[in-house]
């Protein structure tokens, strides 16, 4: 449940007035701020659980190919970070090993003498390692070295090496435009974050909802009265102008890159955590429009309303792009927030 310091001094004409400017003025910023060039190999604050934070920075620097960011998007992929998780299909652990090719490809990550399909320290090195002997596999194909690993990885070297190039299958093709995308959610962003062009949309929905009582697990259906919880709002407001959110705060958090909180623009998702290391412990969401206030469904008894970001649990904030949204991983998971 989230915590708040109520926003005092404001009158909610005022604020309607206030939003309505910042709104209009979403646009004008965008057209104002530059974005930065290159890729990071920096990880983004808290985006990998601090546990595995390490690791993956080592690791995703294994071969030129790879990057911890790459990595990073296919550990979440594949598990969102749950060392436990085993698949349909036997995929085991945080890197969803098949056994088979464990036996083949898993390592030694730790030197602890054993090779632990549902250890952490073992299968992310093995991941990395699988990666980059992948990529030298087909690193005399043409095309984008990342792009033809990714494409090995999902359907094996000999298609890429046969087609010259990412396959030209649908699910291949998907898989390589999903991690690559999901990647720049990882990052460390180099210069500033490209400013979202659905934001004002986003914060006109939002802006309609206040006053309206909070209800936990509520998407603002008819049979709910048309209430929502912290998460539900913000998936609500997306949708509203074309963005499909998962439902729950903490994968809402990957669904685009990460601006400082001095680069925080009219639209952005801002996260708050119980630890501020760890995005999976991530427990409120609420839609930022400037001037360090929040519109969210904070909790029981509450309405929609304005709040303040700058309180002791404010995680970071994600700046939503359709593309982000849509290579997020579909977990087929009813599961609500807040």
């Amino acid at each position: 449940m989230r915590r708040f310091w109520v926003v005092g001094g404001i009158g909610f004409g005022a604020c309607l007035c206030f939003v309505a400017l910042l709104v209009v003025g979403t646009y004008s910023a965008a057209a104002g701020i530059a974005t930065g060039g290159g890729r990071a190999v920096g990880l983004a604050k808290g985006a990998v659980p601090g546990k595995y934070q390490a690791l993956v920075q080592k690791w995703g620097l294994l071969c030129p190919t790879l990057s911890p960011a790459i990595l990073a998007a296919q550990l979440y992929s594949e598990s969102g970070w749950d060392p436990d998780i085993v698949s349909p299909a036997d995929a085991r652990g945080i890197a969803q090993f098949i056994p088979g090719t464990w036996a083949t490809h898993g390592i030694d990550g730790d030197g602890d003498g054993d090779r632990d399909i549902w250890d952490p320290n073992d299968a992310i090195p093995s991941a990395a390692s699988y990666d980059c002997e992948l990529a030298g596999s087909v690193r005399n194909v043409p095309g984008d070295a990342v792009g033809n690993m990714l494409a090995a990885y999902n359907a094996g070297p000999g298609a890429v090496i046969k087609h010259q190039g990412v396959p030209p299958y649908n699910e291949t093709q998907g898989y390589v435009k999903a991690i690559t995308t999901l990647a720049k959610s990882f990052e460390r962003p180099v210069g500033r974050v490209a400013p979202s062009q659905q934001a004002a949309g986003a914060i006109y929905f939002a802006q309609k909802q206040l006053g309206t009582p909070y209800l936990w697990g509520g998407n603002g259906t008819p049979d709910q009265d048309g209430r929502f919880d912290c998460s539900g709002l913000t998936k609500a407001a997306y949708e509203s102008v074309g963005i499909e959110l998962p439902r729950v705060a903490n994968d809402q958090y990957n669904a685009g890159p990460h601006p400082s909180r001095e680069e925080l623009l009219p639209g952005d998702l801002v996260f708050f955590s119980d630890d501020l290391t760890n995005s999976r412990a991530i427990h409120h969401v609420g839609l930022y429009v400037g001037g360090g206030y929040m519109i969210n469904a904070p909790y029981t008894g509450a309405v929609i309303r304005f709040d303040k970001i700058d309180t002791p649990d404010y995680f970071g904030a994600t700046r939503v792009t359709k593309d982000g949204a849509a290579a997020l991983p579909d977990r087929g998971v009813d599961a609500k927030s807040s």
